[in-house]
């Protein structure tokens, strides 16, 4: 039974995740001035993370734990060994990760030393010599430090560790590492795409029900999909600790450390992209609007969704984005009357979404990286209630509107057609206040069955205040 003792990597061996990550995203959610001004101390790799963790201190406590891991350390101090951190990141954020697990000796990056490869090697072997400790790393610049250790604790298998380590005699520990794809598929969100049916919304109000025109809105829905999935991921990374203090959220991809920052920075860069190709090849129309959505969704995530009535208003402009990008995409013009009656039905989902956090919430705190508390739900219910009135009113006046009498020339039936949306509505904002709903209304609304049949009630009566009953009617009998 060896005796010498076990030294711990933080970043990516006894934690899930990387600090210096972790603080540079925090940073730019809090203060992205005060990141981007640290960058010129990128030369300095020390000094960078010591302004990171000065700008954007971690609540260490929160950080995903590899369990394994935290199981040798374990076993090592039921044995007498001395467990020991060992990091590159810096002192401020390591000695409180000491803290938390008993650790009373630590070496980290500060003084303008980054306590990285050769130079944790050199300082371990100053303090225990050649040989005289175990360490547990997961990282190709880790070799430099095991090739002075008497044995290895090995996460993953960077650079072929585990077989040299073995074929020079030392004794080897190895742990699971990497990620699976299929929690990365998790964290793109793909029940979200869901919502971009949207984008078919002005084909069905103009009645363009022609093939081609619903494969360039397919199209469209390619291109949102991998674009909101884009901002999905940015949106996660910028709000680990808020996530990580949520009943449901803490259990998402990188919240949880199941799926490395950088691999989720890469592909949010790479949907993104794809977004962009897709929207140009629909043309310049659509390439706007998918670089707009991207624009502010990127701002909501960074800002917006921090400040009250901002965020909800942002959301339902997010929404209606989703609309115009129907148009955009199949050359469908859009009316201005849709965009009006579609904007206050989202802005009375954003407050549903709001509400719904808020039933949920366990104390009269303020939500977790957002600026609403218990006490705004009155508030939250006043205005949802405002753009459910709104919304009506507008499809009312559009009822009289040129465009209306000639696509509904039975207007009244238009009017009966009010009764289930204000129905939808309603029970929207009612189960929301409750919290009997999910996170996401529009999502919940895609599968809340009395209330997809609400909608398809409006939608029927509205079809059949334009005709389109009597004429499928007449060409199905006459072929």
């Amino acid at each position: 039974m060896p005796n010498e003792p076990l030294v711990l990597d933080a970043d990516g061996t006894l934690l899930r995740t990387d600090m210096l990550l972790e603080g540079v995203l925090k940073g730019l959610g809090t203060d992205p001035r005060g990141v981007f001004g640290a960058l010129r101390l990128l030369p300095d790799r020390a000094a960078f993370k010591a302004e990171i963790a000065r700008i954007a201190p971690l609540r260490v406590d929160l950080l995903p734990v590899n369990q394994e891991v935290l199981e040798v350390a374990l076993a090592a101090r039921a044995e007498g060994r001395e467990v020991v951190l060992a990091s590159a990141s810096d002192r401020a954020l390591v000695e409180p990760l000491a803290r938390q697990f008993g650790i009373d000796t630590v070496f980290a990056s500060g003084d303008g030393v980054n306590l990285k490869g050769s130079a944790k090697a050199a300082a371990l072997v100053e303090a225990y010599g050649k040989g005289g400790f175990y360490y547990a790393g997961d990282a190709r610049a880790d070799h430099k430090v095991w090739a002075h250790a008497a044995g290895a604790v090995v996460v993953g298998d960077p650079g072929g560790a585990r077989a040299m380590l073995e074929a020079q005699g030392k004794p080897v520990r190895g742990v699971e590492g990497g990620w699976s794809p299929r929690a990365l598929f998790k964290a793109i969100r793909p029940h979200q795409w869901v919502k971009n049916v949207l984008l078919f919304l002005p084909m069905l109000a103009a009645h363009a029900f022609e093939l081609p025109i619903a494969l360039l809105v397919l199209a469209g829905i390619a291109a949102f999909s991998c674009a909101a999935s884009s901002i999905y991921i940015v949106n996660d990374l910028l709000d680990l600790e808020a996530d990580r203090l949520h009943e449901t959220k803490h259990r998402r991809p990188f919240a949880a450390g199941t799926v490395p920052i950088p691999v989720g920075m890469a592909t949010s860069v790479a949907l993104g992209l794809a977004a962009l190709v897709i929207g140009a090849s629909l043309g310049p129309a659509m390439l706007g609007v998918v670089a707009l959505y991207m624009a502010l969704s990127l701002a909501y995530s960074m800002r917006l969704k921090r400040m009250r009535w901002v965020d909800v208003a942002t959301l339902a402009a997010l929404y209606t984005l989703r609309v115009v990008a129907g148009a955009a995409a199949s050359g469908v013009e859009a009316s201005i009357f849709m965009l009006i009656f579609i904007f206050p039905v989202f802005l009375t989902l954003g407050c549903v979404k709001r509400l719904t956090e808020l039933a949920r919430a366990e104390t009269d705190d303020r939500l977790p990286g957002r600026g609403y508390g218990r006490a705004d739900r009155g508030d939250l219910v006043n205005v949802a209630g405002l753009g459910m009135v709104g919304a009506l009113v507008i499809f009312f006046l559009y009822s009289w509107s040129d465009q209306a009498l000639a696509l509904y020339p039975d207007q009244w039936i238009m009017w009966i057609a009010l009764v289930p949306i204000a129905a939808w509505l309603y029970r929207m904002i009612r189960l929301g206040y409750w919290g009997r709903m999910d996170y996401d209304p529009i999502v919940f609304a895609l599968r809340d069955k009395r209330g997809i049949g609400f909608l398809l009630i409006a939608l029927a009566l509205m079809f059949y205040s334009a005709g389109l009953w009597t004429a499928w009617w007449a060409a199905l009998t006459a072929g």
